[in-house]
């Protein structure tokens, strides 16, 4: 076993006290090139216009129609119960002649399902109905805008 105490010439060797940067220099190079490569795959889209969303209150006009459908599925004209979808066609189908023909609200419970709304949507389709629109309740803070 051997060891070194010192040079033969008496000469003191001097530490470096230098970081070595070039393998954080090769690193940051492999990521810069694997930046400029993927950045192009991630931005191409297909070019389409995107409609702009605005906020406006509903307009009540006594013309309008709000059609209701609760938990149940129990469907409302206004504020009277229908038995059935054949009988909100006849009676949206009486609606759709008139001229200016009238807007249909649609209010869907929370809890009501899909297959519901979606024979009422179907209904007012068939009927002749061009406008129609969903009334909400406003966000109040539920996404974070307040």
């Amino acid at each position: 076993m051997s060891m070194s105490v010192g040079s033969p010439d008496g000469d003191e060797q001097v530490e470096k006290s230098d970081i070595n940067t070039t393998p954080l220099v090769d690193v940051m190079l492999v990521l810069l090139i694997i930046f400029l490569i993927t950045i192009p795959v991630i931005t191409k889209t297909v070019k389409v216009e995107l409609p702009k969303a605005a906020n406006i209150a509903t307009q009540t006009k006594p013309e309008n129609i709000t059609i209701a459908v609760d938990a149940n599925g129990t469907i409302y004209w206004n504020n009277g119960a229908v038995p059935d979808t054949q009988a909100l066609l006849e009676m949206i189908k009486v609606e759709a002649v008139k001229q200016p023909q009238p807007e249909i609200h649609i209010r869907g419970d929370a809890q009501a399902r899909f297959e519901a709304i979606g024979k009422v949507i179907y209904t007012v389709q068939r009927g002749g109905i061009v406008k129609v629109g969903f009334i909400t309740e406003p966000d109040r803070g539920i996404r974070g805008s307040r």
